[in-house]
């Protein structure tokens, strides 16, 4: 069992950034992928980024150059740095765990363990 729980989200006007955090609690094995998703009012969820245990990354295409995942073994803890946010960022941000040897899916099926979520959103 994984517990996740997000926080860092919020308001911010276009080209601003924000950086989202997700702590993880529980049996983390070695085989862990940890993901961020996301969805927009009306829409499906969708995967943003994702990593797995030896830090390799895969990112969607609309937040490549721009999204940064990171993860800090040692204290469980997975980040998204967003910079040069743009209004179609403006969703409600999941941190997502699932037991993956890499390459992580990107698919909301490839994760059991979810966070509440946090709220993104970017004005223009």
């Amino acid at each position: 069992q994984v517990q996740l729980v997000e926080s860092g989200g919020g308001s911010v006007q276009a080209g601003g950034s924000l950086r989202l955090s997700c702590a993880a609690f529980g049996y983390i094995p070695s085989n862990l992928c940890m993901g961020w998703f996301r969805q927009a009012p009306g829409k499906e969820r969708e995967g943003v980024a994702a990593i797995d245990s030896d830090g390799r990354y895969s990112y969607a295409d609309s937040v490549k150059g721009r999204f940064t995942i990171t993860q800090d073994n040692a204290k469980n803890t997975l980040t998204l740095q967003m910079n040069s946010l743009k209004p179609e960022d403006t969703a409600i941000y999941y941190c997502a765990a699932g037991y993956w040897w890499w390459p992580c899916p990107a698919v909301v099926s490839g994760y059991g363990y979810w966070g509440r979520g946090t709220q993104v959103i970017v004005s223009s």
